[in-house]
């Protein structure tokens, strides 16, 4: 095994560097994986350009799979050739939610790509306890977007939804288009997606959903109500973190219906004293969402690569844009200019781009 490997490394705000950085060292209980492919989350442009990590230097990353190629403890050397999706949260194990497995609660967590180093570089050495294993049939660049279909599925699983439901989703981003084919796997008759951006609204139409409306253009509540027969939808799903996109989804929901909050707000968001009378009047079940679930009783991971296998998260077209390691700058580029549409910027070993 080499010494020395390539990486994209954070050294301060706004200064990512790709060099040579030492191979990772494993500690008992991890494996060697070799990266295949490593999405830029949203999440990763504001920790590159504006807040920073941890630490300076970090490798930043933290959705991504690839192929055991090395492991710690000779017991685990059979999972060499193995492949993995990584869920990068690592909790303290001593915590009240960590008692009950609920780990994205973790008071004290560690995690892959921004409180350690992630997966913008050729190898990175994990937990065996964080992998979840994929199968042949389904590629490296959808097993890398595990992560935000893991967080669909549990913003999702937070409301349930039973078969010919209408679920309105507001917020046609990439979380908000995979929880839109996870409601129509799980039986919805009908889904709704608004946004005000028109490219986003043409990829949701390109994948299926006809009932892809521009909210700018057209009252989505009054559209939802129309085609429910002024029933309003069962579950409503908010994506965006705005606070007309929060107003939408309280209006449009049914009488005794379910709203997920999902959006992570940029700035304070505001809530009308009529709005907040949809809650009371309606008698409204209100739930937050946050992360997604990585445990034995229900572990929202597994599910998410069972999804993908399966054919109901049909994640072809949302890679939009490949780059090698080497041309990060270029692609948090694209990523923070937003001068071109794109769904899923993904980093690929130099071999597949």
């Amino acid at each position: 095994m080499k010494d020395t490997m390539k990486a994209c490394n954070l050294y301060a705000v706004g200064d990512l560097r790709y060099e040579d950085v030492p191979m990772p060292k494993m500690e008992s209980g991890e494996v060697l994986l070799q990266v295949k492919a490593c999405g830029i989350c949203g999440s990763d442009i504001p920790r590159v350009f504006e807040k920073g990590t941890y630490h300076f230097p970090t490798i930043p990353g933290h959705e991504f799979a690839g192929v055991i190629v090395d492991a710690a403890g000779r017991e685990d050397r059979v999972l060499i050739g193995k492949r993995a999706a990584v869920f990068p949260l690592l909790p303290c194990g001593e915590c009240d939610a960590c008692q009950i497995g609920e780990y994205p609660q973790c008071r004290n967590y560690d995690y892959y790509g921004s409180r350690r180093d992630g997966a913008f570089a050729e190898y990175i050495a994990v937990k065996k306890w964080n992998l979840v294993f994929v199968p042949d049939g389904v590629p490296f660049e959808h097993a890398a977007m595990c992560e935000p279909c893991a967080v669909a599925i549990h913003a999702l699983s937070q409301a349930g939804i039973n078969l010919g439901d209408t679920v309105a989703i507001f917020g046609a981003g990439t979380i908000g288009l995979m929880a839109a084919q996870i409601a129509a796997g799980w039986g919805a008759a009908q889904v709704v997606l608004a946004d005000v951006d028109e490219a986003k609204l043409a990829f949701a139409r390109e994948l299926g959903f006809t009932h892809a409306i521009n909210s700018g253009h057209l009252d989505p509540v009054k559209y939802i109500l129309d085609i429910t027969g002024n029933r309003g939808a069962d579950v409503a799903l908010e994506a965006a973190g705005v606070s007309a996109t929060l107003e939408g989804c309280l209006k449009a929901v049914k009488v005794f219906g379910k709203a997920v909050l999902m959006g992570n707000p940029a700035k304070n968001m505001d809530l009308p004293q009529k709005s907040y009378w949809e809650i009371l009047r309606k008698q409204l079940t209100l739930r937050g969402t946050w992360n997604s679930s990585y445990n034995g009783a229900h572990n929202d991971w597994r599910l998410a690569i069972q999804c993908m296998d399966r054919g109901v998260l049909r994640l072809d077209k949302f890679v939009t844009h490949r780059f090698p390691l080497s041309e990060c700058g270029k692609a948090f580029g694209l990523a923070r200019r937003r001068e071109e549409f794109y769904v899923k910027i993904m980093f690929v070993n130099e071999e597949q781009a």
